[in-house]
């Protein structure tokens, strides 16, 4: 009986532990979540405030009273649709180029023999040791020599594809059995069909995975925009609003405007990442499992 009573008592403490400890990994995370989102709540929540709410101390996060106004100030003084769709144009054109052509070179590595393979997979994860600011000049030299400077073509080519992209599809294409192939060869399938008709279907969360990564980094992209073009017309959202920011004869110390604009430019990113969140979750627990 003492025996059974001590067992009890040593499940009990074991319980109490464990509750413990998931209450603590509860509140960690609880934490970690609000610091992280914390100044993207405050900026969405300010782009509806006054400028008297903005500037009221102590500040307040929820809006007593929510406006409109900051957006309305913001789509008169500036181009707002025309940046939008130059940002969109970017975006798409350079998320295709890259689930093309990631996915195609990484299928070559992962699946196919050919003289150099070896260099050339070593060339790419080379590549992702470079820092991508390290290149900035010799991308502006080539785009200057071809004459694209100032056009679309300047801020899509030099970010059709990329090593991270080429290791990331080469990685979960290797998991995909050779047999599946191998039965396809022999069926008489040629290499084209068996790439898009059996491989890419199996691939689709790392595709997801790829699509964020590469929409996030090219909509958010400031730097590159900003040099390769002088024409106006041609701005992404991006480098335009950081321009209408430091105008004062348009921002006019506005914060609340500025927040609008902020906000505008966040928003296809959260879009695109609930839309594609089901593939994204699912690729890190299938990575979990390799």
């Amino acid at each position: 009986m003492s025996t059974t009573s001590a067992s009890h008592h040593s499940h009990a403490k074991r319980d109490a532990r464990i509750r413990r400890r998931k209450v603590l990994t509860y509140v960690l995370l609880g934490l970690g979540l609000l610091i992280t989102a914390a100044p993207f709540l405050w900026m969405a929540l300010s782009a509806f405030k006054t400028e008297q709410e903005l500037s009221a101390s102590p500040p307040r996060w929820i809006p007593r009273e929510w406006t409109l106004d900051n957006f309305r100030t913001l789509l008169d003084l500036l181009d707002a649709p025309l940046y939008f769709f130059n940002s969109t144009v970017v975006a798409v054109c350079v998320t295709l180029c890259n689930l093309l052509f990631c996915s195609m070179l990484g299928y070559a590595l992962a699946k196919l023999n050919f003289a150099g393979k070896k260099l050339v997979f070593g060339i790419v994860m080379a590549a992702l040791m470079v820092p991508g600011n390290l290149m900035l000049m010799p991308k502006f030299v080539m785009m200057s020599k071809l004459g694209l400077i100032d056009t679309f073509a300047a801020l899509i080519l030099p970010f059709a594809a990329g090593a991270f992209g080429v290791f990331l599809m080469r990685q979960f294409m290797s998991a995909v059995p050779d047999e599946l192939l191998e039965a396809a060869r022999v069926d008489g399938a040629r290499e084209w069909y068996i790439f898009w008709r059996i491989v890419i279907p199996q691939v689709k969360p790392a595709l997801a995975t790829l699509s964020i990564f590469v929409f996030l980094g090219s909509w958010n992209n400031f730097l590159w925009p900003l040099v390769a073009t002088n024409d106006a017309d041609k701005y992404t959202l991006p480098v335009a609003l950081a321009t209408f920011a430091t105008d004062p004869t348009k921002a006019d110390g506005s914060n609340g405007v500025l927040m609008a604009g902020a906000f505008l430019v966040v928003l296809p990113v959260l879009v695109v990442f609930i839309v594609l969140q089901r593939f994204f979750t699912q690729s890190i627990a299938t990575a979990g499992l390799k």
